[in-house]
This record gives C-alpha cells, structure tokens and sequence, in this order.
C-alpha cells in the first residue's frame, strides 16, 4: 500500500513549481533546502512517479505533476480558507447567528444592538425571525435558533434563560397635561383611555393591581400584544400606554414623551438559548453585548443599609 500524501509535502510541491529552485522554495516554506529535497523525494516515492526535470538550470514540472497542480492547487487554497475560517471563528469574526425575537423588538431596540455587533465582525451573519413567545419557545427547545429574546417566560428544562426587570414608564402625547408631572401614578390615569397589552399576560395583570390598588378606574380603549404597536397609537393621540422604558427610549420624539410609572411594574424580558446545544463563541458574545444594552433600562436592586 502506498503511504499517504502529506499536506506539507504538496507545500513543497508548489513551493518549487513557481520559483523552479529548491532554495527559494526552502526561504518560502521557512525550512532548509534538504528538507524540501526529502519532502518531495517522499512525495515521488508516493505517487510512483517523478515531480520535476532540470531544464536550463530550473525545475520544471514532469507532465504527470502538471496534471496534478490544478487540484493540489485548490487544495492548498481550500485549506488556507479553513484555517483562515477557523481563527476568524476563535476571534469571533465570523459565524451564523440566528435569533429569534419578539416582534417589537426587530423594529426597534435590536437592530442597532446587531449592527454594532456585526460591525466589526465582517464574516459574522445573522438571521433575525420576530414571533410570539409561544413560538420562541418552541424553536429554542427544537434548537432551531442559536438564542431567543422574549417574555413570559416559565422555564423548561432544555432552555437556559436569564430574567431581566426592565423599568416601565407612561407614555403620553405631545403637549398631553399629565406631561407636567415628574411620574405618573394609577391614580392619574383614572378614566383616561388606557392602550394596554394582552390581558393574559403577567404585565398586564400586574397593572391592573396597581390601579386597584389605588382604587383608580383603568379605562381600557385598545389592547395589543406589541409596546411598540401602544407606541404608535399614543403618538396618534388614541390614547396614553405604560410600556417598557426600553421601547418607550426608541420613540422619544416622535409625537410622544414619558414619565416614570409610580409603583413599579416591571417587564420581564428573558433571555433564552437551548440547553442542550453548545453554543457558538458568536452567540455567547452577543448574548453578553445584548444584555449589557439593556443595563441603562434595568430595574435596580433595592440597596439596604447594614
């Protein structure tokens, strides 16, 4: 049997093809001119043939080598793609990511998060799919997507999540009287007509506490699963919202202001990826740029004096 081909030796080989000279071959290489010689000798003996005949003082490629040169050729080239490839990967420049996100987020706060990231990673792509929680979940568990953005979160065994409090705060139209206050309490928003999200939603339901609480009338007038959709409509003057500051910042503006919403009613984005997948180096160092973009709109933990 015959002994198997070296990458080092097709090195040689093309290394003494474009100069014709085992000395330059042996500069380019960075080894000695012997072990050139002993690379190719090891090569003719592989193949069964010679590689090179001395013509006017130069190597020159036997008609058997000539056939051979175009594939060693995209095979060297091949290689130096993959090894190019390989460090790019190790230096996070290049990769797929997909992700999966909640429908207000790809018109607003994600997009300029994903261009900073791909800025500076030219090999790095990324597929972006909005949905409904339900339907993150699912993809996340099915290891569809590399992470997932989104909220009412429960927990599952395949999915490793991180919950992060966003502030809330009231939207209002431009010029809206409510806008002279420093923060907006349930108590002001009594019968005033009140886009809110989903009733079956964690958000939802807890605003509706606080206005209960106060003993405020909450004056429903549209319901929609998006905060960017209750964006919208405030600034077509349908009504007031309390939204996300993170959706809300995106807005400023652009027909409508906001104030703190007083008590606070957290929303509870979870950032999610699939258990049982290894993720890539690209994944984890977008995840990490994500949820930094989210510092300046987190809840605070309460400090208590010892």
């Amino acid at each position: 049997m015959r002994p198997s081909l070296r990458l080092r030796q097709l090195e040689a080989l093309k290394a003494v093809s474009d100069h014709g000279s085992m000395t330059r071959a042996a500069q380019e290489l960075g080894i000695s001119q012997p072990a050139v010689s002993r690379l190719l000798a090891d090569l003719s003996t592989g193949l069964g043939f010679d590689l090179f005949d001395r013509r006017q003082g130069r190597l020159a490629l036997t008609q058997e080598a000539r056939v051979m040169m175009p594939d060693i050729n995209r095979l060297l080239e091949m290689m130096t793609h993959i090894s190019d490839l390989g460090r790019n990967l190790t230096e996070r420049k290049a990769g797929h990511l997909r992700i999966a996100c909640l429908p207000g987020f790809a018109t607003s706060h994600l997009p300029g998060v994903l261009a900073r990231f791909l800025a500076d990673r030219p090999g790095v792509t990324a597929t972006l799919e909005p949905d409904r929680p339900e339907r993150i979940l699912e993809w996340i568990i099915g290891e569809q997507y590399d992470c997932g953005i989104t909220d009412g979160f429960d927990g599952h065994p395949a999915v490793d999540s991180e919950t992060v409090a966003i502030r809330s705060v009231c939207i209002l139209p431009a010029g809206h009287r409510l806008l002279a206050r420093d923060r907006i309490s349930p108590a002001d928003l009594h019968e005033v007509p009140l886009i809110h999200t989903r009733r079956d939603s964690t958000f939802f339901r807890e605003l509706s506490e606080a206005f209960a609480a106060e003993g405020a009338a909450m004056t429903p007038i549209v319901e929609t699963r998006q905060f960017t959709a209750a964006c919208e409509m405030v600034a077509a003057r349908v009504g007031v919202s309390v939204v996300s500051e993170l959706d809300a910042a995106g807005y400023g503006g652009a027909g409508l202001d906001y104030r703190p919403f007083v008590p606070g009613v957290p929303h509870r984005l979870a950032l999610v990826r699939p258990v049982h997948k290894r993720p890539s180096m690209v994944t984890l160092e977008f995840m990490d740029m994500f949820r930094e973009s989210l510092r300046p709109f987190e809840v605070l933990p309460v400090q208590t004096q010892a």
